[in-house]
């Protein structure tokens, strides 16, 4: 299993790679994807590889996609899924930007599967070819150094955040301060992928990743609506094909991985993609700096809360 989430991840990026900055990639195709978002032709273009090349090289396991959902063999009876984001960082890719990346897990196939039994992980940074490949119980079994950084300070933070889908301004509201304080002695970055954002632990190059979309919405009244505003209709916060690969290779580097309450994401579901699904996210590298986020995003809650209440 290693070894076919390694070739598949390259496969796709080597799909993916000629079309990288081209404008004719930013067509869109037809309907909303299973997960909500807009399908762009280089999306559409890497799940096309994606479903061709399992059917040949492993005709008896399920893949689950963001635009695809959960598709099984032809034959039936799979005992194993891969979880698949083809591009991670959509966008960025479009743009010919660095932070794209393959995003491929695999899990034992069966109802109630969750993110805590993802076994094999890989993400590959599409325009360099780094491979970042984790096995749980195992480590980091091929990629760079892991240079996980020992700053405890937010002041001092190197870190990012998404917005996409989101709305700007309760989200600032939440990590508002998290910017401020960072913005001298550190710094903030929305960079358009979170297995990028994520595997930039592993490298040392940033100290934390914030995303408290989900909280937003379960916590203060009328943010759903404000998400599904923004969204078009639907909630894009992050899925868990966003997050299971880079999610495992986090923690087997030894980074601090859990939601915005500070609970594991090892019990969430690892199929589906709606608003019950999603799941909110702090990974930072190491528990010092990350009890000192979390304790700023509660705060940062707080506010939003008392704002709303106000309106």
């Amino acid at each position: 299993m290693r070894e076919l989430v390694r070739d598949l991840s390259l496969a796709l990026r080597e799909k993916v790679l000629p079309m990288l900055g081209s404008h004719a990639g930013r067509a869109h195709e037809g309907e909303l994807s299973a997960g909500g978002d807009v399908t762009f032709r280089i999306d559409a273009e890497a799940e096309a590889l994606l479903e061709n090349w399992l059917a040949e090289r492993a005709p008896d396991v399920a893949f689950y996609s963001e635009d695809r959902g959960l598709v099984l063999p032809g034959r039936g009876g799979a005992s194993e899924v891969l979880v698949v984001d083809p591009i991670d960082g959509t966008r960025p890719a479009m743009a010919g930007l660095e932070s794209c990346c393959v995003s491929v897990a695999a899990a034992p196939l069966h109802d109630g599967v969750t993110m805590g039994e993802v076994e094999v992980a890989c993400v590959v940074e599409i325009p360099s070819g780094t491979v970042f490949l984790a096995e749980r119980g195992h480590g980091i079994v091929e990629g760079p150094p892991v240079r996980l950084s020992k700053n405890e300070r937010i002041e001092r933070m190197f870190w990012t955040y998404g917005f996409r889908g989101r709305p700007a301004r309760p989200t600032a509201e939440v990590i508002g301060e998290l910017i401020d304080r960072s913005s001298v002695g550190g710094a903030s970055f929305e960079l358009g992928s979170a297995a990028f954002d994520m595997t930039r632990l592993v490298t040392g190059q940033l100290d934390c990743y914030v995303e408290a979309g989900p909280r937003l919405v379960a916590d203060v009244p009328g943010m759903e609506e404000e998400f599904r505003r923004v969204g078009g209709g639907e909630l894009l916060n992050n899925s868990p094909y966003d997050l299971a690969a880079a999610a495992l290779v986090l923690e087997e580097a030894g980074a601090v991985v859990t939601d915005a309450y500070g609970e594991p994401l090892s019990s969430r579901p690892l199929l589906g993609s709606g608003g019950e699904y999603q799941m909110s996210i702090v990974a930072s590298a190491n528990k010092t700096l990350h009890r000192a986020v979390l304790a700023e995003v509660d705060t940062g809650m707080e506010r939003l809360a008392k704002r709303s209440m106000r309106r």
